[in-house]
């Protein structure tokens, strides 16, 4: 049991590595400096940089909120198809779809807002919760209040996006 949630944890680092060198912001940032040679319209020009890269963040926050929200749909789906399994062997196959729901919402939140961000780590870290009670007993049936609330939270940073 040990063994699979270190290779599953291990492969969910992996991934958020990889993952997180895709960071659009140093493109807005050699935009913004740019344009500093003219010393006169310098802030105008900054001003519209500004409106730009607003609207690609509320790009990126709106395509995360919905990939988020398809993934969280699409796990639900297949944990209900791990979870016909049954014990003994269905709690692994239930605890690795929770860590690899984890994963995907991971990855699809990133260049989101904060609030989209922070929503997005709460509901992995909640589905982890999950993989973790799963992998410790074939019989376990933990509460998912926790991540009902985090799905909440992200429902309401996406509405504000």
């Amino acid at each position: 049991m040990n063994r699979t949630r270190l290779v599953l944890t291990g492969l969910a680092v992996a991934a958020a590595i990889a993952v997180s060198g895709c960071d659009p912001q140093p493109e807005s940032e050699g935009t913004a400096t740019s344009p500093s040679p003219a010393a006169s319209s310098a802030a105008p020009t900054g001003g519209a940089t500004t409106a730009p890269s607003t609207a690609a963040n509320d790009a990126a926050t709106i395509k995360a909120c919905a990939d988020v929200k398809k993934d969280i749909k699409d796990n639900a789906a297949k944990v209900t198809k791990a979870e016909k399994i049954g014990p003994p062997a269905g709690h692994f196959a239930v605890s690795a779809q929770w860590a690899a729901g984890s994963v995907a919402i991971l990855a699809h939140s990133i260049g989101a807002t904060e609030a989209v961000t922070a929503a997005s780590e709460k509901i992995q870290n909640e589905m982890m919760g999950l993989s973790d009670a799963y992998n410790k007993s074939a019989d376990a049936k933990p509460s998912k209040k926790a991540l009902e609330a985090a799905i909440k939270e992200l429902d309401t940073a996406c509405s504000a996006a």
